[in-house]
């Protein structure tokens, strides 16, 4: 299933399924059943369509959304060597800790706020009628050392932006971790229709501004004093790119 692909179910027990694990990440089909109260039959049915239909995953009886997010990318440096995939439910944990860290200290605002909204949630990719939501993760073992995060409001008139986030722990900085994660993203956003990304960042956050702009971001407006960050007032920066 595409994120651009508008939700039609032709039943009102499939479309229950569907919001119910878009809404939790991954859950047991039978916790599933029990919750929805559907008869066993009934079950397995509306699954194997939503399943045929691109809707929903299965695996060993836990259900997540099913979403064309492509392929694991292996890359190596003379430092470090690291897979660049999509998220899944299970890496929430780790994804909110690396946003947390780079965040710290009032260097990005939108991902931190990014943050406190998946933990609050406790649900990492969305697809539903008001909103879309993606990550990829950059993993190095089994650890989250970097993240790239789309999301796009389903409203006709702002159905062609998505705002995006995207950041590598220090440590792992300068090893191409960054680009690569962003590239991911645009891909990922092109192929899925939309043809404007943009995100913002406070004037403090050289760094972030620099690379965006080294990647072929522009500035499209500077908001003054928009962020408080330790009693001093710092203007945001709204950067965009064009698909």
């Amino acid at each position: 299933m595409e994120f651009s692909e508008k939700l039609e179910f032709g039943h009102d027990d499939r479309r229950r399924i569907y919001e119910y694990v878009e809404r939790h990440g991954a859950v047991d089909a039978e916790d599933v059943r029990e919750t929805l109260h559907v008869d066993p039959g009934g079950f397995r049915h509306h699954v194997a369509i939503l399943r045929r239909d691109g809707y929903l995953s299965e695996d060993d009886g836990v259900l997540t959304v099913a979403l064309e997010t492509g392929a694991e990318e292996e890359y190596e440096t003379d430092d470090v060597e690291f897979t660049i995939r999509p998220a899944r439910q299970e890496d929430l944990t780790g994804i909110v800790g690396a946003i947390r860290q780079v965040a710290e200290q009032g260097r990005y605002i939108v991902a931190e706020s990014v943050a406190d909204e998946i933990d609050h949630q406790e649900t990492l990719l969305r697809h539903n009628e008001l909103e879309s939501r993606m990550f990829f993760v950059a993993m190095v073992g089994e650890d989250v050392v970097g993240w790239v995060h789309l999301h796009a409001p389903e409203l006709d008139k702002l159905s062609h932006t998505a705002e995006l986030t995207v950041g590598v722990l220090d440590e792992y900085q300068g090893n191409g971790i960054g680009s690569h994660l962003l590239e991911r993203g645009l891909e990922w956003a092109a192929s899925n229709g939309y043809e404007k990304v943009y995100q913002s960042a406070p004037s403090t956050n050289e760094r972030a501004i620099e690379f965006l702009s080294d990647h072929g971001w522009e500035t499209e407006a500077v908001r003054e004093n928009h962020y408080k960050i330790d009693g001093e007032y710092v203007d945001e920066v709204m950067m965009a790119v064009e698909l």
